[in-house]
Parts: C-alpha cells; sequence; structure tokens
C-alpha cells in the first residue's frame, strides 16, 4: 500500500474537529495535522445556523491543514448523531439446493436483504452482516465452499433521517470539502477505544459529548446497536451556571477543574473561588464549599447513568454482548465517573440486572502521532473516523447501488447499439 494521507471531521455539539493523518502499509494512521475549534451553529449534533457551522468547520481544518505542511484536503470522513438514528436487526435466508456455497450464493442473500434496507425518508449508515447460518446453524463467519440447503445471514442496519444529513453536507460542500464517508459517532469511538477482544467476544462503548450521550454495541467485531440520548455534558454544565449564578463559560470550567460525581470524597473543608453575577448585573468575587458544586453535578450525572441503564435493560443488551461497558467523550472525564458507573450498573442500584458490568474509561488507542492533550477522550471519534477510512467494510447497500450503477450503464449502452 502506497502512502496516502486521509483526514476525519468529528461535528460535535461542544467542538468541531480535524485529523489530518499519513497512512502506510499495515501500520496505524500517523496524525500529522490536528485543529479543533468551539463548535458553532449546532444544537445536540444538528445545524441550526448553517454560517457558523460553516466557519467553525473552516477554522478546524484550516488549522489542521497548516500543521500538516500547509497542503488543502478535499475528502473528508465525517461522524453523525443527529437524525434521530434508529438500529435493527434482521436475517434473511436463500435456498442453496445442497450444493457448495458460491460467492454468487452469497452475494444473492445479501442482495436478498435489500428489500428491508430500502426507505426514502432515511439514509442507511451501516448495513453490516453480523453472522451467516447453513441449514439454520448460525455462526459461520466464512460459509464460501461449505455445503447446505439454506444459506441466511443476520443483517444489522442503522439508518438517519435524510434533512440533517444533507445540511452538514451542505456546509461542508460550502467549505469546498468533499463528504467521503460518513459513520455514527459511537461506533467510530468504538473503533477508536475498543480493543480487538472487546469487540470480538462484545461490548458497549459509551461516547458522552456535549449535547448527546451516544450508545454503540459490538459483537463478532461488527456493529450490532447504535443508539442517542439526548442529554450529554452541556446538561452538567447549565446546572452550575444556574446553581451558582455564573456564566456558562465559567460554569464549564469550574465542572473541569473542581468537578466531581461522589459528594463523599470531596473533604468538607475544601473551598473554590467563584466569581457570580449579583442582582445589580455585576459580578462578584465568592468563596464557597467544593462540596456545593458536587452537589449540583452528581445527580445530573447520576439521571444520566441511569437513563443509559435503563436503554441498555430495555433493548437487552447485555444478553446481546455481554456486561462490558466502556465510557469515552469529552462529559467522560469529570472525576468520580468510572466509580459511579459502577454502582449504578450494581445489582445493588437495580435488581432488573442479573449480574454487575464490568466498566473503564476509555481512550484512543489506535492511532500514532496524538500528544497528551489530544490523545484523550474527547478525541475518540475523531481519532476512529480514521480507523473507519481504513476499514475497506463495503456495506450491504453500498455493494447493492453499486451494482444498480452498473445495471444502469449497460441499459444505457444497450440503447445506444440499438439505436445508432
Amino acid at each position: 500500500m502506497r502512502e496516502q494521507i486521509i483526514a476525519s471531521l468529528d461535528i460535535g455539539t461542544s467542538k468541531i474537529c480535524c485529523f489530518i493523518a499519513r497512512v502506510s502499509d499495515n501500520n496505524p494512521p500517523r496524525v500529522i495535522g490536528i485543529g479543533h475549534q468551539i463548535s458553532k451553529g449546532l444544537k445536540s449534533g444538528t445545524v441550526v445556523d448553517m454560517e457558523e457551522t460553516e466557519t467553525s468547520i473552516r477554522a478546524a481544518v484550516d488549522a489542521a491543514e497548516r500543521m500538516a505542511g500547509g497542503s488543502p484536503i478535499h475528502d473528508v470522513y465525517v461522524n453523525i448523531s443527529a437524525g434521530q438514528p434508529q438500529s435493527k436487526i434482521f436475517s434473511v435466508e436463500v435456498d442453496v439446493a445442497g450444493q457448495e456455497i458460491s460467492q454468487h450464493d452469497i452475494d444473492h442473500v445479501l442482495l436478498a436483504g435489500q428489500k428491508d434496507l430500502k426507505n426514502e425518508e432515511r439514509f442507511i449508515i451501516h448495513s453490516r452482516p453480523i453472522s451467516f447460518s447453513i441449514d439454520g446453524v448460525a455462526g459461520a463467519k466464512k460459509p464460501l465452499g461449505m455445503f447446505g440447503e439454506r444459506l441466511g445471514v443476520e443483517i444489522h442496519l442503522s439508518s438517519v433521517a435524510l434533512s440533517p444529513l444533507k445540511n452538514i453536507q451542505t456546509c461542508l460542500n460550502r467549505c469546498h470539502l468533499n463528504l467521503k464517508g460518513v459513520a455514527l459517532t459511537p461506533y467510530v469511538s468504538g473503533l477508536a477505544t475498543l480493543v480487538a477482544d472487546e469487540r470480538e467476544m462484545g461490548s458497549i462503548c459509551v461516547d458522552m459529548g456535549g449535547g448527546l450521550t451516544s450508545i454503540a454495541a459490538f459483537r463478532n467485531n461488527e456493529l450490532v446497536f447504535g443508539d442517542i440520548l439526548q442529554i450529554g455534558g452541556n446538561h452538567v454544565t447549565r446546572d452550575i451556571a444556574q446553581g451558582l449564578s455564573v456564566p456558562e463559560g465559567k460554569a464549564e470550567r469550574l465542572k473541569i477543574l473542581y468537578g466531581d460525581c461522589l459528594i463523599g470524597r470531596v473533604p468538607v473543608r475544601d473551598q473554590i473561588d467563584i466569581v457570580q453575577t449579583g442582582e445589580d448585573g455585576h459580578e462578584h468575587p465568592i468563596t464557597i464549599p467544593r462540596s456545593m458544586l458536587t452537589a449540583i453535578i452528581s445527580p445530573r450525572v447520576e439521571e444520566i447513568l441511569e437513563l443509559l441503564r435503563d436503554r441498555i435493560i430495555e433493548t437487552g443488551l447485555a444478553d446481546m454482548v455481554g456486561r462490558r461497558i466502556i465510557f469515552t467523550g469529552g462529559a467522560s472525564q469529570i472525576s468520580g465517573l468510572e466509580e459511579l458507573a459502577k454502582k449504578i450498573f450494581s445489582v445493588k442500584s437495580c435488581s432488573a440486572l442479573q449480574g454487575n458490568f464490568h466498566i473503564r474509561l476509555g481512550r484512543p488507542i489506535s492511532v500514532d502521532g496524538l500528544a497528551d492533550a489530544t490523545g484523550g477522550p474527547v478525541f475518540s471519534t475523531c481519532a476512529g473516523l480514521l480507523n473507519f477510512a481504513l476499514s475497506k467494510q463495503w456495506d450491504i447497500h453500498s455493494i447493492a447501488s453499486d451494482q444498480s450503477k452498473i445495471n444502469f450503464f449497460s441499459r444505457i449502452g444497450g440503447w445506444i447499439k440499438e439505436n445508432f
């Protein structure tokens, strides 16, 4: 494989980040350019102001290009959290009449799943085969050359509403960027933070962003479930701003520097200095107990984790992929999150759980060239997009789209031959 340059663009509620990487042979991508900018014009991952979004994208990409040597990039891989993502698994079977299974049979069963993929109002993000079955026996990964009467496939499908994706693409076009590929946010975060065994044996990646908390479940090295919760770290920041009467910018700083999820472990005597906005509209410096800040943060983080736990129970993910959860994203950096999550995801906390969960925090581990400042959980999505760009995994709907193009051009060629 000759050396090439690829670029990823994380378009989030709180920040927009661009990575430019050099890839060669079978080595991990090596980041050579980084740019990040405070996100403007987006709300919960959805574009609400195209001009502000365009400006933020231009600033992030320009900074990455200058760091990488100045050469402009044209193609970018982008994540999406908006558009009410939907996830489902379905199965399809075809008759192979006891013969040796050929590549034609495999293509046939995959294309048979196209009937369930067609939806003009939604865009298919991922449609990957999870596993094949032969005569009802599941678990076959490579059925080519085997014998059987019936060949089946289990397919996972993720889709989003079309309009939010069109808005993102329009912003990219205005920045003279080409949308090379798009992926669900928690999926690429999982590619960056999960080790190979976790994706193979089964695990759940939770990306806690500013406006959203997203979920991705992996099994057999494939995405089998994706979902979005409309709550994130910005809700914690707003609680602090309202509770302490401080601007949101200063509330965010207080959350990062002094915030904690566990009230019991903050010393009673710890004091912090804040600047409140008084009734007269002027700012007044005061000193408050640090435990007051923790008392605001803890209930909101606990609510997010409980909503996450209830969603996992409702969808049966624990039975599907096991009891391992990896937290990443900017909001996962709040001190005490791992300990609080272990408490929330324990049998003592919820009788509906059949066993305790193994919890850990995740950061990008699958790319090179990241400094400490850019190697934290907040950059997991952007790093994962680089892995997604190199995965070379064709989705089923992409294969069908290519086939339809071939059929279209062959019909045009036939019409020309008949008439000229």
